[in-house]
């Protein structure tokens, strides 16, 4: 009478452990991005009141927040501390720039948003660029 023994041979179990060694491989890395992707993410969410400030001036007064560094003409205010990826954000001519911190990046993002307007009753459109920082670590709508 024979006998079958069931299971997994030594060689099979070493071909399973090295597939997945290199899937971890490829997928760490890309984890990472993600996670630094998703921290810079948060600058653009933070920018949003920003946003509206320079959008509800622009369309009560007629006019951007103009030359106000700390946003109050736009009557908006950013706290000093930050949060714990977003160092500043500020308002310039109506311009807004929002620096981030502690993203895991090689060099810190800094996002700027510029607003456009071609009539005074007309939506304020939002053109985002990136001064600083690696493409990759940026949102889709702030890479060139």
């Amino acid at each position: 009478m024979k006998t079958f023994q069931k299971g997994f041979t030594l060689i099979e179990l070493m071909i399973v452990i090295a597939i997945l060694g290199i899937l971890v491989a490829i997928a760490l890395p890309a984890y990472q991005d993600y996670t630094v992707r998703a921290r810079v993410s948060e600058a653009v969410a933070q920018t949003a009141p920003a946003k509206l400030a320079v959008a509800e001036t622009a369309s009560s007064q007629g006019i951007f927040a103009t030359a106000v560094s700390t946003g109050a003409a736009a009557g908006f205010s950013f706290p000093a501390n930050g949060t714990d990826y977003v160092a500043s954000i500020s308002i310039a001519d109506g311009i807004i720039y929002t620096a981030t911190r502690s993203t895991g990046a090689d060099t810190a993002p800094t996002l700027t948003f510029t607003p456009s307007q071609s009539t005074a009753t007309a939506p304020v459109n939002w053109e985002c660029t990136t001064t600083a920082g690696t493409e990759r670590y940026v949102p889709a709508e702030c890479r060139p």
